[in-house]
């Protein structure tokens, strides 16, 4: 199917698919694979490297000539200089998240790059287009990773923006295959974000022991943690997350909740499953299969073609 929406002129991508800027898992390994099968690779910031993201960014352009991103999560970057760096690195398209657009959606912008915002709310978008972004991520709370605290799941947030905004939008939060690209799109995007489906996937860095808990997990399967006390997430439910689900009530008073992602890398790359967190949205309970990205895409086109077909048939 050839797409041909605002998403694939602005982007240059064939699909209009978006790979979620996960911290130390969106590098040039996955990223590559998700560009060139047709979509947005995205390298992440988050993790606050930035001379290895710096390198990841310098590998990218030898395994793909496709376009490629780059995610400035300012929560997690304190670095002053980000937009700078992230300037110089020559790309072209730029996703801001977990922070106030405004800090540097001028910059970005009059150096020539794409810029989107990921947003929670209704009222975070609506100072996102005023900062003058050129499009939104519209991420609902069934998505995995860092939250709003007040979670606003995708089939109520999607179509509230879609209609106050202008601006394009791409749907995140409980996207996986063809269907759920479908129901985004009749919600008013015109792209998707797969972040869980990512961390499944074949070319994905990430442990086989995460990678084969997302397949074993229902979709009650992860828990919404620290909505008392900023940064909220959602992960996969284990016997760490259970007890943290149990303890970090209003009236919570022992150390921040990213203490508890001290061990991170023994859980990502060790497979230490009670390590750290690992961020993973409801969608997994419909993942049931680790597959190259390629196939991802494909399965996810032909879905979503097939899906509209029916749609049409059925009821025009």
């Amino acid at each position: 199917m050839a797409f041909n929406n605002r998403i694939t002129q602005m982007l240059g991508v064939r699909y209009p698919i978006v790979q979620a800027p996960m911290g130390w898992i969106a590098r040039a390994q996955l990223a590559s694979a998700v560009s060139n099968a047709g979509g947005m690779g995205i390298i992440e910031t988050s993790s606050g490297q930035l001379d290895a993201v710096r390198e990841e960014i310098k590998a990218m352009r030898t395994l793909t000539d496709k376009p490629f991103g780059v995610n400035i999560a300012q929560a997690f970057v304190r670095d002053p200089g980000i937009a700078s760096f992230v300037i110089d690195q020559g790309v072209r398209f730029v996703t801001t998240s977990a922070g106030d657009p405004t800090k540097y959606c001028r910059q970005l912008k009059d150096a020539g790059l794409i810029v989107f915002h990921v947003v929670p709310t209704l009222q975070a978008a609506l100072k996102a287009v005023d900062a003058g972004v050129d499009g939104l991520v519209v991420e609902g709370g069934e998505g995995g990773g860092f939250k709003n605290p007040h979670p606003v799941m995708t089939m109520v947030l999607l179509p509230q923006v879609a209609e106050k905004v202008s601006v394009p939008i791409i749907a995140a939060g409980g996207i996986t295959c063809g269907r759920t690209m479908a129901a985004a799109f009749a919600l008013g995007a015109e792209g998707v974000q797969m972040g869980t489906r990512m961390v499944s996937a074949a070319e994905s860095p990430v442990h086989e022991n995460w990678k084969n808990a997302i397949i074993a997990a229902d979709a009650t399967d992860t828990v919404f943690l620290n909505q008392f006390s900023k940064p909220a997430l959602r992960a996969l439910r284990t016997q760490k997350t259970t007890r943290l689900e149990r303890e970090l009530g209003p009236s919570y008073e022992g150390p921040p909740v990213m203490a508890e992602f001290g061990n991170a890398l023994d859980l990502y790359f060790g497979g230490d499953m009670e390590a750290s967190i690992a961020l993973s949205g409801q969608v997994a309970g419909r993942i049931d299969t680790v597959k190259p990205v390629a196939d991802i895409f494909a399965e996810t086109v032909k879905e979503f073609e097939d899906t509209v077909a029916a749609m049409a048939r059925r009821y025009t």
